[in-house]
């Protein structure tokens, strides 16, 4: 996680929780003020602090860089430092889980899906995520397709996904395609599919683990340069269209656990 704790320095100036993927994260989860609720992979907890308005709410994540930006921000949460694959709580312990845009991260799937279905007494474990299907229909292709190639490769398959819930024990899963908007704060990895300039702002990249981690500053160099170049003769219009699609550019995954101990 050496990348995250370098990102992590300025890692808020351009990743922020977006209102509508907050609120649909919220409707999946079903949050009720009456409940415990664990964000895991909580970054610096921008969507866990948007989240915790209902419910108690705690945090995980691998990176200490980014856990101490929590910290600083609110009290609210219950923060702490700690692998996917081995959870510090009790069994049954919360009544929804959350993940978001950091599945790629786990070691592996199946691990990591045991361990939240076990400090999940019953409720929802809700994913936003994207599949290396999906990536691979980005428009960054065309600019950057090295990077946008080895990014996807780390990506789990929502086979793969669907495959670990299962052995996880989870009893049901449903899929929402997410469809990227043109006013989305969060500026992850394909934010600016309508805001193409943006590509163009090394801070935006920098909070990007795909431009910092896998593009080379060659690919960067030469991939703005030609992006630039569409833009202004208009080209990039019609690579956008191009590359439009039905099936969304992520997707919500809600796995449902149901306690017959418990109920």
């Amino acid at each position: 996680m050496a990348i995250y704790e370098q990102i992590g320095k300025s890692y808020d100036l351009t990743r922020r929780a977006d209102p509508e993927i907050a609120a649909r994260l919220a409707v999946h989860l079903q949050v009720t003020s009456d409940y415990s609720y664990l964000d895991v992979g909580c970054g610096t907890g921008n969507y866990t602090l948007a989240l915790a308005k209902s419910g108690v709410w705690h945090g995980v994540d691998q990176s200490k860089k980014m856990i101490d930006i929590a910290r600083n921000k609110s009290n609210i949460v219950a923060w702490q430092v700690a692998e996917a694959e081995a959870l510090p709580y009790a069994d049954n312990t919360f009544s929804g889980v959350l993940c978001t845009l950091a599945i790629h991260h786990f070691v592996a799937l199946t691990p990591a899906f045991g361990e939240i279905n076990r400090v999940l007494a019953a409720g929802r474990f809700v994913l936003f995520t994207a599949t290396p299907e999906q990536m691979n229909k980005y428009w960054l292709v065309e600019y950057f397709p090295e990077a946008i190639h080895k990014s996807a490769e780390k990506m789990p398959s929502l086979e793969k996904i669907r495959y670990a819930l299962n052995e996880a024990d989870f009893n049901s899963v449903n899929i929402e395609p997410y469809f990227i908007s043109k006013n989305l704060q969060d500026l992850f990895l394909y934010s600016g599919k309508y805001r193409p300039e943006i590509y163009l702002d090394e801070n935006i990249r920098s909070g990007i683990s795909t431009f910092a981690l896998l593009a080379s500053p060659e690919e960067i160099t030469i991939g703005c340069q030609r992006l630039v170049a569409d833009i202004n003769t208009g080209r990039i219009t019609d690579i956008i269209n191009k590359y439009e699609n039905n099936h969304g550019d992520y997707l919500f995954v809600i796995a449902e656990k149901i306690n017959y101990e418990l109920a």
